[in-house]
């Protein structure tokens, strides 16, 4: 044998030798099934992704508490009676790194599984009571979930599903309001993004049936009703209190006895509200008697809800927030305040954020109601925000129309004048690696508004024991960014926040907050471990 083929058997037969071996990675997580659960109850979830037999469950809230069970892939999850209503955060992670999070939903209302087979609507899912939180799945091509309730004459029945836009499912979903002889007496898609909702009365006592279906939320070539694996979604039906704006929706924590809240079934207080613990803008409010919480803006200084006409304009000076609607179509909603010469000034008009219905378009008059400074949407369903310096003192007016000419009872919009110097920080990614022979490196970006100079002070929360930290200031090329290094005497796996703080100003405290693209959101439970994910282009 020659050696030529000697060396070509050598490789054949000890080829295992050198192919590289499979190296452990962090686990995937693809969607959660069910996606949620309500307050004060313990649920199976079954956890679709990339796992093994050691993969932990990690949650954004400590009053989620995840284990895993002797079934592959499934853990229990115990949510915590007194864990305020609303969208947290789960992450499966081993030895070698997490995964990116997903959103779990914490509801108010009582759970049903969707139970197979339902596509016909002659032979639907018949729900016992009201109101009720489906868990349902659209999991194949063609695939129709259609469920079975019971109205009063004059009972308005709302059915609001979550798929694509919290949940992120590759759903695209319509869903109809039925009779039970199967005619299509409503139908909705998009309401809140792809999602639909449905505000049904019935004409009669009766059987009515509520019909769910899908496209991809990603067009191709398929014809036909679209249905995938990943396909889950949350279904409310209610013919109770369903809440949809405060009036104002941006106030002050001492004001929010004051709110007023607009929805469906006359929600009603008195509500409770609980401020974001890592992202202080924000709080939610709920009642024991309501389907869903509220989201709302908490601010620091004043917020009106006002429906014109408006405050007399002396009222109104920077900074301050207010929340109105455009009442009729093609119709302008006009707010006059007082400015001050060379304020640095951040309009900022929200609608489509909130899933209203505005696609605001901004102006800013002058006393002789000449425009100084406009803005419109850059993007389709997008909302406004405008920098604007007032040339001199007096009174200015802010016009805000509908880009589409759309007015009514939906077309709410909330408006932020902003003139307090402030910052925020952000990372390019949401894990990093560390470990003894690696150090970590956390660029951290600090975004100046209105003049602010103030320095910034990083420290870490959440760090384990033999976890060190040091900060380096600023570089001349790049006065905003603030460098963090940390170091490991030993291997680490958990999750971790970075908080900026200003001195004597504690109201400045902020969370510095990566992006989850595929959310559209923020996050301030950032993760080290072995491994880091790549941060995006």
């Amino acid at each position: 044998m020659s050696r030529r083929w000697l060396r070509t058997l050598v490789v054949i037969l000890g080829g295992g030798l050198l192919v590289p071996p499979v190296l452990a990675a962090p686990p995937t997580l693809s969607y959660v099934e069910p996606a949620g659960a309500q307050r004060g109850t313990t649920v199976k979830v079954t956890l679709a992704g990339t796992l093994d037999a050691a993969t932990q469950l990690w949650a954004s809230h400590a009053a989620l508490a995840g284990k895993p069970t002797a079934e592959k892939n499934r853990f229990q999850i115990t949510v915590d009676a007194d864990i305020p209503p609303g969208v947290y955060w789960l992450r499966a992670y081993n030895a070698q790194g997490a995964s990116a999070p997903r959103p779990f939903i914490v509801g108010l209302l009582p759970e049903v599984a969707e139970q197979e087979p339902n596509d016909d609507f002659k032979k639907p899912q018949r729900l016992a009571a009201l109101p009720a939180t489906v868990n349902g799945k659209l999991d194949k091509n063609g695939d129709v979930d259609c469920y079975a309730v019971t109205l009063k004459r004059g009972q308005t029945l709302l059915a609001a599903l979550e798929g694509h836009q919290r949940l992120r499912s590759p759903l695209d979903c319509m869903m109809q309001v039925l009779s039970a002889e199967g005619f299509v007496l409503e139908e909705n898609n998009d309401f809140r993004g792809l999602d639909p909702q449905i505000a049904f009365t019935a004409p009669r006592d009766g059987t009515y049936l509520v019909r769910v279906y899908a496209f991809p939320a990603t067009p191709d070539a398929h014809i036909g009703y679209f249905g995938t694996d990943a396909g889950v979604y949350r279904l409310t039906l209610t013919t109770g209190p369903y809440a949809d704006y405060a009036m104002p929706h941006a106030v002050r924590e001492s004001d929010v006895a004051s709110l007023q809240v607009a929805g469906w079934n006359q929600p009603v207080g008195p509500f409770r509200l609980v401020r974001d613990p890592h992202d202080p803008r924000f709080g939610t409010i709920f009642h024991q008697d309501w389907a869903n919480p509220l989201r709302i803006r908490c601010e620091p200084h004043p917020g009106y809800g006002l429906r014109p006409p408006l405050l007399p304009p002396e009222n109104l000076q920077p900074p301050f927030s207010l929340t109105t609607r455009i009442e009729e179509k093609k119709g302008t909603v006009r707010i006059p305040f007082h400015a001050k010469k060379g304020q640095n000034l951040t309009l900022q008009v929200e609608s489509r954020s909130w899933h209203w219905e505005v696609n605001p378009v901004v102006r800013v008059l002058d006393p002789q109601n000449q425009a100084l400074a406009r803005a419109e949407p850059g993007k389709i369903n997008a909302d406004v925000a405008l920098a604007f310096t007032p040339p001199a003192d007096g009174l200015y007016t802010l016009a805000i129309t509908d880009l589409y000419g759309g007015g009514g009872s939906r077309h709410v919009v909330l408006v932020r004048v902003l003139s307090e110097p402030d910052y925020d920080l952000t990372v390019a990614t949401d894990r990093f690696a560390l470990s003894p022979e690696q150090p970590a490196t956390i660029p951290v970006k600090i975004n100046r508004l209105r003049g602010f100079q103030q320095p910034v002070e990083l420290t870490v929360e959440g760090l384990p024991e033999g976890v060190k930290f040091a900060t380096t200031p600023p570089p001349k090329p790049d006065p905003n960014t603030i460098t963090l290094t940390l170091t490991a005497e030993k291997p680490v796996n958990t999750a971790f926040r970075i908080v900026g703080t200003v001195k004597d100003a504690p109201a400045l405290t902020r969370h510095a907050r990566a992006p989850l693209p595929n959310f559209d959101e923020t996050t301030a439970d950032l993760w080290l471990g072995p491994t880091a994910a790549n941060p995006p282009p």
